[in-house]
């Protein structure tokens, strides 16, 4: 079995749409409103599946996270620290959620957190100087 990519369960298609594709750079396949849509960035697809059509199709309800939730991140690879901080400066103004400031850990890796508009972490992290 081979990763194919992932997916996150989302409330509204639109926001989360330009989200991704305005502020985090990720490419799009869809339309934002159609009920699954397909974003790349890098060779990896990541899904976008709105909540009330994956229950529809399932045929169950599922409980979902509010606010800030820390079930998973998605971690996203700087070029280098600077850019880690550059990074962080721009998805902020663009409307990203500031979670965590650009940190050098002791592991010798640069990171920072946001969260997106549903209250999914985002990692952006680089161990080159």
């Amino acid at each position: 079995m081979k990763l194919d990519g992932f997916g996150i369960l989302v409330k509204d298609m639109a926001v989360m749409v330009r989200f991704y594709r305005d502020v985090m750079g990720f490419a799009i396949k869809e339309e934002e409103n159609a009920s699954n849509v397909f974003l790349e960035k890098d060779g990896t697809t990541f899904l976008l599946y709105r909540r009330t059509d994956f229950e529809k199709m399932t045929r169950r309800s599922f409980s979902y996270a509010n606010g800030i939730n820390g079930h998973y991140e998605i971690a996203m690879s700087a070029d280098n620290y600077a850019d880690v901080d550059a990074t962080y400066e721009r998805v902020i103004k663009a409307g990203a959620i500031p979670i965590m400031q650009p940190t050098t850990e002791s592991w010798g890796q640069r990171s920072c957190y946001i969260s997106d508009p549903e209250g999914n972490l985002i990692e952006i992290g680089s161990f080159r100087k």
